[in-house]
């Protein structure tokens, strides 16, 4: 792990480089695209599949922080992702596991932002993102509905274990189900959550 760690760090330094050997005219032009962290061109509102890696994604949600930070101690959509992948059928597994895989290159938003009608490129751009993702994995373009279902109870099991709410009536409420009695939820480190992310998609795709 610390061996392809080490190399995909020069291989991003070599492409960051690679791409800054441009003419000074197109380097002072304003970019469209952002640079991720294996040094890849991504552009937010009309992303192609092959701008989408795996490692970028682990690596970003794995130092992500779920509910914009607001939590007992830090708890990462990396693993948030990994335990919604593990909890539905193998067949929507890596569904599961990819359902947040446009927040590694457009973070998320709070639900009343991303729901308020001005919201609406962000909300665009979040729809290419996916379609993107499911096209590069091979995925329907539909979430299954299992997954919708996961989410939900893992939001509501969120609530009750990483977070300072301690309104069960509230957390039903807000997430239309009630927290897990199967599961209790124990933060880890964004190396872990990193390993465990891709340990998980290569287990779900070989």
């Amino acid at each position: 792990m610390l061996e392809r760690e080490r190399q995909t760090k020069v291989k991003r330094r070599e492409t960051i480089c690679h791409n800054d050997s441009g003419d000074d005219r197109n380097r002072r032009l304003p970019a469209r695209y952002f640079l991720t962290y294996t040094g890849k061109h991504v552009h937010s509102l009309s992303p192609h599949p092959e701008e989408i890696d795996i490692d970028d994604v682990a690596h970003s949600l794995s130092q992500m922080c779920r509910f914009l930070g607001h939590t007992d101690g830090f708890y990462s959509v990396g693993q948030h992702s990994v335990l919604v992948s593990e909890l539905v059928p193998a067949q929507d597994a890596l569904w599961g596991l990819m359902h947040d895989a446009s927040e590694a290159y457009l973070c998320d938003l709070p639900a009343p932002i991303k729901r308020d009608p001005e919201m609406g490129i962000y909300r665009i751009a979040e729809d290419r993102l996916m379609l993107a993702v499911c096209q590069k994995f091979g995925l329907q373009p539909e979430m299954p509905k299992s997954v919708m279902l996961a989410d939900k109870l893992l939001l509501a099991t969120e609530f009750r274990d990483v977070t300072t709410v301690d309104d069960l009536d509230w957390i039903i409420a807000e997430c239309g189900v009630a927290p897990s009695e199967h599961l209790l939820i124990h933060p880890w480190p964004p190396c872990v959550a990193e390993e465990r992310f891709l340990r998980r998609f290569w287990n779900l795709t070989r």
